[in-house]
């Protein structure tokens, strides 16, 4: 599947490369003396111990230790034998496989799938197969049950010989926290644009999340998640084609270390010990941790915000007053803003396509050092090394809002498609001056930079998209983002029924084209001023019209469908979104 992926046109969800580019090789950078730039080699954690996130973040396989271990890693392709070849060092190609993780979500409350990539870890290191050194692994469970239960089977000293040690419980690879991979081989993969792999058994891989230098990400059992960090690549069909290469360079295939029904079931008593569970939940009151315990409250009626990069006060009640804007007829509110109902004199933010997830909208990954919230968090003194990431920094506003629509692989389609079709990445727009004068200029800039422009002119802006608009996980911020960049709408083919609904919860009007219409049929480009005017009466899923002004002075009419879905949320949206209207109910109480 992924050769034939591999040049497919992006349309068709293919990554839109050269096929004569699929098998070429490419040697990882070294320096002249020999050796190899790479980051200093994080402190060795004892077998078995649990690390923390920070250690987790910095303890990245380094490429000298790939070099020297190169000769010893039979399974290795291009290290097979002690030639001159070995020699060479690392090399990284189209669909290797350089993160591996058994993550906390989805698969590791189930004991059987667990035990199973244990049973395979065991056979596999029995049969000499080893898993290449710049490969990162990891093992985060869900529960401290799982290394309870696989330390008694005897099979978590196995997972830890090929590298799944444990990481930490919670929330790691999976949504991104796997730490960086070698500055090398990201410059690799960048130098050769190469489409390498991750594969990891929880339920997200949507792009750039994984990690924002891997474009091909695959969910697959825990087992065989530790079957491709032994492959090293997504290129080799494991029903047919072997692992590896074991003790005596002999082939080792996947029926010959897969684990028997039998073998797991053998095994299931250690992990169904009703006991085991009670005594490990009842620690988190007995024993919460020494952090846990030096942890303090703060009292008082309000609340001191801190001079923090990860907390600040949100800015949803700014603007707030007791009473609504009223209505006029045109379009505008008392103060002559445009109003809870229509959007008049919008410049199109972005041209999306299909399956915009949250994770486009609203990352949690990394900070990349150039981007808006990079270059925010440089200017207040923090270096790059402490970025963190989105996820952990969802507390502050001014990070959150730099970070929407900021996804290293975000495509918006008002940027030209270069000769060869390909669309450029990344959270950018062609800002289109409010005022036209004859010097006026359009700028390519971030979509933050755009959204500040147009919110100090006084300019609401508009999103299309096409499919599945907002699929994903129901991330707040998504939504929350989209508010504070002034988006006032969102027009798309359909929508994710979460985010649909949060987008109304911060008062950003959902609108839905009508069947076999699109932005695409409309033939929009980006440089036309939208107004939306639905039905005075906002009744729940009625129609309202979209008026598209081109740059010619030519108008066209759309009917769409407002898709505030309920009763309560055309109330929600007549008061700006749901904070502002729980308030006023709390005033009035």
């Amino acid at each position: 599947q992924f050769a034939s992926l591999f040049s497919k046109p992006n349309a068709e969800s293919g990554f839109n490369q050269p096929a004569a580019m699929l098998n070429t090789r490419h040697l990882v950078r070294r320096t002249d003396a020999g050796r190899l730039d790479t980051l200093p080699a994080a402190p060795p954690t004892p077998v078995g111990a649990a690390r923390s996130v920070v250690e987790m973040e910095s303890n990245r396989p380094t490429l000298a230790m790939a070099h020297e271990r190169t000769t010893d890693t039979a399974n290795v392709a291009v290290a097979a034998s002690k030639d001159s070849k070995a020699a060479q060092g690392v090399t990284v190609g189209n669909g290797d496989v350089l993160i591996a993780a058994i993550t906390s979500c989805t698969n590791t409350s189930n004991p059987s799938v667990l035990l199973a990539a244990g049973l395979l870890a065991k056979k596999a290191v029995e049969a000499g197969l080893k898993v290449q050194p710049h490969i990162k692994t990891s093992l985060a469970p869900g529960s401290r049950i799982v290394t309870e239960y696989l330390t008694e089977t005897g099979l978590l000293p196995y997972l830890e010989k090929l590298g799944f040690a444990l990481a930490g419980y919670g929330c790691t690879t999976c949504i991104g926290n796997s730490g960086d991979l070698t500055p090398e081989i990201n410059e690799a993969i960048n130098k050769s644009d190469l489409v390498c792999a991750a594969v990891l058994s929880g339920n997200r891989n949507f792009e750039a999340r994984i990690h924002p230098n891997i474009k091909a990400n695959f969910l697959a059992s825990p087992p065989l998640v530790v079957a491709y960090a032994l492959s090293g690549t997504v290129m080799r069909d494991l029903m047919s084609e072997p692992v590896g290469k074991g003790k005596g360079g002999k082939s080792v295939y996947l029926g010959d270390i897969w684990p028997t029904s039998e073998e797991i079931e053998k095994l299931m008593k250690y992990a169904m010990n009703g006991k085991a569970f009670r005594a490990n939940y009842a620690k988190v009151k007995t024993e919460p941790g020494k952090l846990w315990e030096k942890i303090r409250g703060v009292s008082g009626t309000t609340y001191t915000w801190p001079a923090s990069t990860y907390i600040a006060e949100p800015p949803f009640f700014k603007d707030f007053a007791i009473e609504m804007e009223a209505d006029h007829a045109d379009g505008t509110g008392a103060t002559g803003k445009n109003n809870a109902i229509s959007v008049k004199g919008a410049r199109i933010m972005a041209l999306f396509g299909d399956s915009i997830t949250t994770d486009h909208i609203s990352p949690a990954g990394s900070i990349e050092a150039s981007s808006p919230a990079g270059l925010w968090l440089q200017a207040h003194g923090v270096q790059k090394a402490d970025f963190n990431s989105y996820g952990a920094r969802r507390g502050n506003h001014d990070v959150m809002m730099r970070g929407t629509f900021a996804n290293v692989r975000i495509k918006n389609l008002m940027i030209p498609a270069g000769a060869d079709g390909s669309r450029e990445e990344g959270g950018v727009t062609l800002y289109h001056p409010s005022h036209r004068t004859t010097d006026s200029v359009i700028q390519k800039m971030p979509i933050y930079d755009a959204a500040m422009t147009y919110m100090a002119e006084g300019t609401p802006t508009v999103i299309f998209a096409g499919e599945e608009y907002g699929t994903g996980s129901s991330r707040d911020w998504a939504a929350k983002g989209t508010q504070l960049l002034g988006i006032k709408a969102v027009v798309a083919r359909s929508f994710e029924r979460i985010h649909r609904s949060n987008l109304v919860g911060m008062g950003v009007l959902p609108l839905q084209f009508k069947p076999g219409e699109s932005w695409h049929t409309l033939k929009l480009i980006g440089s036309e001023i939208i107004d939306v005017i639905p039905h005075p009466e906002l009744k729940p899923q009625s129609e309202a019209k979209l008026v598209i002004t081109r740059a010619d002075g030519s108008r066209q009419e759309v009917v769409v469908t407002l898709r505030v879905d309920t009763p309560i949320e055309v109330d929600y949206y007549r008061h700006g979104g749901i904070l502002p209207y729980v308030l006023r109910q709390l005033l009035a109480a």
